[in-house]
């Protein structure tokens, strides 16, 4: 399946693709477009649009576009890692930066990310290893390693 996103990723725009690939459609592919372009290009290439203002996979009150995600495709509380990364996600992607202490850092990762990959698809490949290693992280925390 095809998911659509605007350009630029940063925090939510990496997270999600993460969290869909290992958990929702391990065979997806990530289109980022220009934010006006969206739409269209959901349409045409029968994409899901994710982390767009009025998108089912979006914010939503004080929830960003991973928890949205983890509603749509029941992964709420089913492993409680997965849990502690939507807080941390969460912290990040949205004014609430001090909901846990390692938001403002994963922050920092993802403008650092930013600022040194000007294309989005070598971006997205070199931070998902970051998801990887919070994720393994936050089993530890958890007791589940």
């Amino acid at each position: 399946m095809k998911w659509v996103t605007r350009a630029r990723p940063r925090v939510d725009r990496v997270a999600c693709p993460w969290l869909i690939s290992r958990f929702v459609d391990h065979e997806a592919e990530f289109l980022y477009v220009p934010p006006e372009q969206v739409a269209a290009v959901a349409e045409r290439e029968e994409a899901i649009p994710f982390d767009v203002p009025g998108a089912e996979l979006g914010h939503h009150g004080e929830e960003c576009s991973f928890d949205a995600i983890l509603r749509r495709y029941d992964l709420w509380g089913r492993d409680p890692a997965l849990d502690r990364l939507a807080r941390i996600v969460r912290g990040a992607d949205t004014p609430r930066h001090d909901l846990t202490p390692q938001s403002p850092g994963l922050l920092a990762i993802a403008e650092g990310f930013t600022a040194v990959y000007q294309d989005d698809q070598a971006l997205l490949a070199a931070e998902l290893p970051v998801y990887d290693a919070l994720y393994a992280w936050c089993g530890k925390q958890e007791g589940l390693d």
